[in-house]
């Protein structure tokens, strides 16, 4: 069974899941490749600000903050 793609911002916090694609491209997304947002790579939702913008994200064992907006642009898998 094939568990469909999920925007990062949909993610609850707490939830790890795969990136499979980066839906930006231009400078923002050579920002994101350069943080280390690859597909492939595993990250955790830490925790979404009170107001849900922006959401912070654990990878490779550093915290980063990303705007709700960017993260609508970035899918995940919860199945790797």
């Amino acid at each position: 069974m094939t568990v469909a793609p999920i925007p990062l911002s949909d993610l609850p916090v707490g939830q790890s899941a795969t990136i499979v694609t980066l839906g930006v491209v231009g400078a923002l997304r050579r920002r994101l490749l350069a943080l280390g947002l690859l597909p492939g790579e595993r990250l955790t939702v830490a925790r979404v600000a009170p107001m849900g913008d922006p959401l912070e994200i654990e990878l490779k064992g550093y915290r980063l903050s990303l705007r709700k907006a960017d993260a609508r642009e970035i899918m995940v898998s919860r199945r790797s």
